[in-house]
């Protein structure tokens, strides 16, 4: 697996980041056990999960199996900021908040620190500046070793810059939907993190599966998209525009030979200040689909179809 810098920071990462949204849900810990396995032996090691996945279940699966491969093969990142409490999703992003947050999820995943901690969303009712202090005080004490932030528009992202570049705090890392079923980060984000050199890591590269072909049809049965938690934002963009676009990608693969997985990931990977994929693959299977991507050479004259199509959908 190929790897770069996130952003112009000395974190280097795989180009494919594991994501945990699942695990303790809809991924038992034995499925997570060999899709941990499977990503470390295709040269990945940057994994993603977030305090509130799982209602902890994700963290604390994922700080067993640290135990097991060892906690130098894994990239740790989580996230804080978010809860959920008697099922209502809550947002706090204050110093109190995201302090508490983290020492929970050093206990869950069992270590010392995570390599990067991002704050998990933008929020009006907290002062940014006390949101990033609450990095501040991670990346000094040793708890993360990098920070970030997470779902920051452009003119979020650089105010966010501007504080922690006071503080001569380096901010690594925006993560946020990209694909090609969601641009809207080129208006302003990506430009934003190219300029900073904050690197972009996109969640939902494949549209939350939907750019798989797997709902042309229909809605298979052991789908996201079948589930109560995802069956809303997948079917709101099942419409006749993204249609168009899961049509033109899979008409694209065939004549690559590849998948439409790989193709959409290859795309992605291509973008500017984009420095890796998030992907949340419930299968072992999946993920094998997902990493031919990194092989997948797209032609200029198929990448500008795909972008005239996909930008056509919005």
């Amino acid at each position: 697996m190929r790897r770069s810098c996130l952003g112009r920071s000395g974190l280097t990462t795989g180009a494919v980041a594991l994501g945990t949204l699942t695990w303790g849900t809809r991924t038992p810990p034995d499925e997570a056990r060999g899709l941990l396995a499977r990503f470390l032996d295709a040269g990945g090691d940057l994994v993603d999960t977030a305090h509130t996945y799982g209602d902890g279940a994700s963290e604390t699966i994922l700080g067993g199996l640290l135990a097991d491969v060892g906690r130098d093969a894994v990239t740790v990142c989580t996230k804080a900021g978010i809860s959920r409490t008697s099922g209502r999703r809550v947002v706090d992003v204050s110093r109190r908040g995201l302090m508490a947050q983290l020492d929970t999820s050093l206990a869950r995943l069992a270590t010392d620190h995570v390599d990067l901690w991002l704050a998990h969303t933008w929020s009006d009712s907290v002062p940014l500046e006390e949101t990033i202090g609450a990095l501040e005080w991670a990346w000094r004490s040793g708890r993360a070793r990098y920070v970030g932030v997470s779902n920051y528009a452009g003119w979020q992202l650089a105010r966010a810059y501007s504080l922690a570049e006071t503080a001569r705090m380096p901010l690594v890392a925006d993560q946020v939907e990209y694909s090609l079923l969601e641009r809207v980060p080129e208006h302003e984000l990506v430009p934003a993190a190219a300029s900073l050199g904050v690197g972009l890591m996109a969640w939902s590269p494949l549209g939350g599966g939907i750019l798989t072909g797997k709902y042309r049809d229909s809605t298979p049965a052991d789908s996201r998209g079948a589930s109560a938690a995802f069956a809303g934002m997948v079917q709101s963009r099942l419409g006749e525009a993204n249609r168009g676009v899961v049509d033109a990608v899979g008409t694209a693969a065939r004549g690559l030979e590849t998948t439409p997985a790989a193709l959409s990931l290859a795309w992605l990977l291509a973008r500017p200040a984009v420095a890796c994929a998030v992907v949340g693959c419930r299968t072992e299977r999946q993920l094998a689909q997902v990493l031919v991507g990194l092989d997948t050479v797209v032609p200029n004259e198929i990448r500008l179809a795909l972008d005239e199509v996909s930008l056509g959908s919005l």
